[in-house]
């Protein structure tokens, strides 16, 4: 049987000096990062560390990649991505998303969002 798992970490909250505006990356802004890893979870040993996604390193790369001063935040999430990809080879899919909590250009709403997803070719998996 194929078991397909996901490790997730939500809502992981980030001031970083990200931003379009010059203003941004210097007073910083309030972000939420999402990011979930699915791979084939085999059939034994599911205490093995060895054998998961260990979401301490997936919080390591969050802070790591948002901590820079960058323009966009499709830069990070596509950093978050790619580091992600490196570390833990395996996975079939990747999913990463950043909320912007206050974006500069007033208005009553909640937050923008950008979302990146990588799926390994042949996985079998239906997104």
């Amino acid at each position: 049987m194929k078991i397909l798992q996901t490790v997730s970490l939500e809502d992981v909250r980030v001031f970083a000096p990200i931003g379009f505006y010059e203003e941004e990356q210097l007073l910083g802004n309030e972000f939420l990062v999402q990011a979930s890893v699915s791979f084939d979870a085999g059939d034994d040993d599911y205490e093995n560390l060895d054998k998961t996604v260990n979401y301490e390193i997936l919080y390591q790369i969050i802070q790591k990649v948002m901590t820079p001063k960058r323009k966009l935040l499709e830069s990070a999430a596509h950093e978050i991505l790619k580091a992600i990809h490196l570390y833990f080879s395996f996975a079939q899919s990747i999913d990463v998303s950043i909320k912007k909590l206050n974006p500069p250009f007033g208005g009553d709403f909640a937050h923008s969002k950008v979302s990146v997803r990588y799926s390994q070719p042949n996985s079998g998996l239906v997104i």
